[in-house]
């Protein structure tokens, strides 16, 4: 069955719909560009309405060590999702001891990562387009057809440009086990639409 990240959860609503519809991992975004950034203590007290439940990711974007400490004494994290590279993603995993999964822009196949990095999985998604002021998929959909011969070396999740409509095609053009969405669900700008999430992680698992 197919696993689903709903990420940039910045409020009670849709963290609640992401618990509820049974997502497996629920992510904070701990960069101010985005418009669905959160403060370490904003996203304390979302995590802190269900304990338990799915995993907690926190994703930060070339972070200092103080950063992700930051975040760290606000609440725990399960996961790390990093906007970095290679070196310095290993380098984060040695510092805080958690799984890290490093995000990679991929505008073609040659641009996939074959050999082994020392992170625990990557985040597959397009490269950002000219002019995008934010890295990740930025609401664009990576051409799926590329990861289907993909030998990956590490666990993976398929992002960008997903939603409710086009994620079960996604699921099986790309061979993708897990996925990750953020805008996809949102009935505005940063606004996540508990109804979307909810088709999005039925959308999935029936894929």
């Amino acid at each position: 069955m197919t696993r689903v990240k709903i990420c940039g959860l910045n409020d009670a609503a849709g963290f609640d719909a992401a618990v509820a519809a049974g997502a497996d991992w629920v992510g904070f975004v701990f960069f101010p560009a985005s418009p669905r950034a959160v403060t370490p203590a904003q996203a304390a007290a979302l995590s802190a309405r269900h304990p338990g439940g799915p995993l907690r990711v926190g994703l930060f974007v070339d972070p200092s060590d103080s950063d992700i400490a930051a975040a760290l004494a606000a609440l725990p994290l399960d996961v790390l999702q990093l906007y970095v590279p290679p070196a310095r993603a290993m380098q984060v995993r040695t510092t805080f001891g958690l799984p890290v999964w490093r995000a990679v822009g991929v505008a073609g196949a040659a641009e996939l990562p074959l050999g082994a990095e020392a992170v625990d999985g990557y985040v597959v998604e397009p490269k950002p387009p000219p002019g995008a002021t934010r890295p990740g998929g930025n609401a664009v959909s990576l051409e799926w057809a590329l990861l289907a011969g993909w030998q990956a070396t590490l666990p993976w999740i398929l992002a960008g440009g997903l939603t409710p409509d086009n994620v079960a095609e996604a699921i099986r053009a790309a061979g993708a086990a897990a996925v990750d969405v953020s805008s996809g669900v949102e009935r505005a700008r940063g606004v996540k639409d508990p109804a979307l999430i909810a088709a999005f992680i039925a959308a999935a698992r029936a894929a």
